[in-house]
């Protein structure tokens, strides 16, 4: 990097940016008055603005022409990354605002170092402690998201989590209710309302802002939330008919079902009929149970599964799906023409 007197209309500001706080631009340029420009500010190799966005204005209420700039090698993500950096120093940053830089951060921070993502670092300390070295050696220096961005905002990491949890999971309708409430619902109880469900954030949020309940804890969903309004249930079709007798012998008392049972000589051989009667319902069974995990109680954590995480389960159901393809072509086979 190097300092130079830079022409102020040569240097651009990306659009969409901040816009500065005039009370604070005024007082920048008082001081500059007074003492001159201290740090210069950060530009591309393009005199792109990376950070002073506010000194550059200050100057410019001067009157100036030039400004004394650091020329950063700096490009792409990471001159992001530098310019959100600077707008967390701003004073006037809402929780909101705080927290989407946060997330971009993160998105950033990820993509230019993918061997920090959780799931990979997870997969990398497993590989270690069985004697893998599949690290690159640059990757031992690195630190966390978290880690780097405590160091960055001189916070402590436990922070960082808190409010990225907050960042990801808070509804939007119950992120409304907190902040027009002022300051009635603490960090804390936002944290804990970020880890309900997305019907109970919102329901929990009314509850505090409106003085029924004093935290979280004391939270119990309302009606509403227990007994959602329910839609007219659709006309239930016929159920379809199946290419197989699903009867079996019936006895006329129980104790003959017993002796049966017990009859050594008795042909327990499938028939094309009992064969796909079971396996019709093993299918029943096992679609009555896959779909608890659409279940919000499950949902809510699917924004929190890594990539190497997804990608474990979604080998584990191709194993399924494969099982099931090769009994069918088995079948197929063995069919008569």
């Amino acid at each position: 990097m190097r300092t130079l007197l830079i022409p102020i209309s040569e240097i651009t500001v990306q659009p969409g940016r901040r816009e500065p706080a005039p009370g604070d631009v005024k007082e920048l340029a008082d001081s500059i008055l007074e003492v001159g420009l201290i740090h210069p500010i950060l530009v591309d190799q393009a005199h792109m603005l990376i950070a002073g966005l506010h000194r550059l204005e200050a100057m410019k209420l001067l009157g100036r022409m030039e400004i004394e700039c650091t020329v950063s090698d700096l490009y792409g993500q990471q001159v992001e990354l530098a310019e959100i950096d600077e707008n967390f120093i701003r004073k006037d940053l809402s929780d909101d605002e705080f927290r989407k830089l946060l997330l971009r951060r993160k998105e950033i921070y990820e993509d230019l170092h993918p061997e920090t993502k959780a799931g990979i670092a997870q997969a990398m300390g497993m590989n270690r402690s069985i004697g893998n070295n599949v690290i690159a050696p640059s990757a031992a220096t690195l630190r966390t998201f978290v880690d780097d961005t405590a160091d960055k905002l001189g916070i402590a990491p436990r922070t960082v989590r808190e409010e990225l949890q907050i960042a990801k999971n808070l509804t939007p309708e119950a992120q409304k209710i907190i902040q027009t409430s002022g300051s009635k619902v603490k960090k804390k109880d936002t944290i804990k309302i970020s880890r309900l469900t997305p019907d109970q954030q919102s329901d929990a949020a009314r509850q505090l802002v409106s003085g029924n309940i004093h935290s979280v804890d004391e939270y119990q969903p309302s009606l509403a939330v227990l007994e959602p309004a329910q839609p007219e249930p659709p006309a239930k079709a016929p159920p379809p008919s199946v290419p197989y007798s699903s009867s079996g012998r019936h006895y006329a008392t129980f104790e003959e079902s017993i002796a049966d049972l017990k009859n050594p000589d008795k042909d327990c051989s499938y028939t094309p009929d009992a064969l796909l009667a079971e396996l019709d319902s093993f299918i029943q069974k096992f679609q009555r149970e896959f779909a608890w995990y659409s279940d919000p109680f499950c949902t809510v954590v699917f924004s929190d599964i890594s990539q190497v995480q997804f990608d474990y389960i979604q080998k584990r159901f191709e194993t399924i799906s494969d099982a099931i393809h090769e009994l069918l072509k088995q079948m197929k086979r063995s069919m008569k023409k």
